[in-house]
């Protein structure tokens, strides 16, 4: 067996949280009379965590650093309420990671949403299925920096190389690129498939069950 651990992202790839989020940060927004976004709006804005997706949901002309902490707070302080209120899995994940763990393959979650987010999620919708669950804690190591995947790899005692790296985003298919981590982009999550190619998806699946033919 090439591949004894995957390494995957939460939000578009485990679990549909587009509508938490964009709830959540609309609310922000009509308290400072700013104008709200659309879902299909919020997909490109995902990817980069709750601080990027502060900055680029307000208005360019009132993104000076007071408003977009100000706004980052209220965000993180509506969100932690209303996370888990319309995430959930998206179809065939369960039986993905059953499959997974039955061939004692080694499961972890990298995540850009925040740390504490991250875990109460898996913990809420997912538990029992992972190993190691990481979350955003600082700016530095935010993805496609390879550092927590790499740690990963080496806590698991598992040579990157195989190792499946499995997201919805080009960030993610950069930081399996950058980790030397084959990168799976899936096509039910946030992004098209030309973004995923362009930023080095190695296979491309269209359902969570199409990943168990590459083990």
């Amino acid at each position: 067996m090439k591949f004894k651990g995957v390494i995957f992202d939460l939000d578009g790839t485990l679990v549909n949280s587009i509508e938490d989020l964009a709830d959540s940060m609309n609310r922000v927004l009509l308290n400072h009379h700013f104008p709200t976004h659309s879902i299909d709006a919020y997909k490109t804005f995902l990817g980069k965590g709750i601080l990027n997706l502060v900055h680029v949901s307000i208005p360019e002309t009132d993104q000076d650093e007071q408003t977009v902490n100000t706004c980052f707070t209220q965000m993180i302080d509506t969100y932690r309420n209303n996370c888990t209120i319309k995430t959930k899995p998206y179809d065939g994940i369960i039986d993905l990671l059953d499959e997974l763990k039955s061939r004692k393959i080694k499961l972890n979650v990298l995540s850009n949403k925040a740390d504490k987010f991250t875990k109460e999620i898996v913990q809420k919708l997912l538990p029992d299925y992972f190993d190691i669950v990481t979350g955003l804690t600082t700016e530095e190591t935010k993805k496609p920096n390879p550092k927590i995947a790499l740690q990963m790899s080496t806590k698991m005692g598992i040579n990157t190389e195989n190792i499946l790296f499995i997201g919805d985003t080009g960030i993610d298919m950069q930081t399996s690129s950058n980790a030397n981590m084959h990168g799976v982009g899936v096509l039910w999550g946030f992004r098209e498939k030309e973004e995923l190619i362009n930023s080095g998806a190695k296979s491309i699946i269209s359902h969570p069950m199409e990943l168990i033919n590459l083990i």
